[in-house]
């Protein structure tokens, strides 16, 4: 029986010579790997196009589980207006995207989750100024929603200056991370709306947040985008 569903593009990979295996987080199906032949050939710009990461689809799909399965039909569901179009919106997409698919991995409907994450993207697009902090806000809510939310600040700082027998995030001493404290206390009360000094700031507090999430999530590793993220948004 097919399933109409919303998605949300994570990734995808090059899968023999025109087709791609893509990563979609379904509204309907969680986490879910589809076969898309044909997109990569010449003139098929337009239809790859709907697979970069964080595009919104709305799709009719084959139900599968465990496995790679097929998509029946596809379109864009929102047409984006600014994300392509800036290097830091774009970096920043890529970035986020790399973090969901790396710990959003239930094969399994959350419709809390899913909605979260469309309404951000939505609300990523529109935003004309004013987005600097997005990506940080964005990580303290993700968090919530995986199951390790953050209830303060100097607990977070107390986490990654002490995962391993006391050795600190990046070689920094726990007073190096405490600097940081009442920023990231602001980013909790007022989210995109902080008030953050500089960009050396926004950089130390994503790489605080990106090790939180490392402590709880297995496996997550490293984030190959991460340098290419703080390189666009350094000061």
């Amino acid at each position: 029986m097919l399933v109409k569903t919303r998605g949300i593009v994570l990734n995808f990979i090059k899968f023999r010579e025109s087709s791609i295996i893509v990563r979609i987080y379904t509204e309907e199906l969680g986490l879910q790997s589809y076969i898309v032949n044909s997109v990569r050939k010449k003139g098929s710009a337009s239809r790859i196009a709907l697979f970069q990461p964080f595009t919104l689809l709305d799709m009719v799909v084959y139900p599968g589980k465990g496995g790679l399965t097929r998509i029946s039909e596809y379109k864009c569901s929102h047409q984006f207006s600014t994300i392509p179009y800036d290097i830091r919106k774009s970096s920043i997409t890529l970035f986020l995207s790399e973090i969901v698919a790396r710990t959003v991995k239930e094969e399994e409907e959350n419709r809390p989750l899913f909605e979260f994450l469309h309404h951000a993207i939505q609300a990523f697009d529109q935003m004309e100024t004013g987005f600097e902090n997005f990506h940080l806000a964005f990580l303290v809510h993700l968090a919530g929603y995986l199951g390790f939310g953050i209830s303060s600040a100097e607990d977070v700082i107390s986490q990654v200056a002490f995962e391993t027998g006391g050795s600190a995030m990046l070689g920094n001493s726990l007073m190096q991370l405490q600097r940081l404290e009442p920023y990231l206390q602001e980013l909790l009360r007022e989210s995109e709306g902080a008030r953050l000094p500089n960009g050396r700031v926004r950089r130390e507090l994503l790489q605080l947040l990106v090790r939180y999430f490392q402590l709880h999530v297995d496996n997550l590793g490293e984030i190959k985008s991460l340098p290419v993220l703080t390189e666009v948004l350094s000061e």
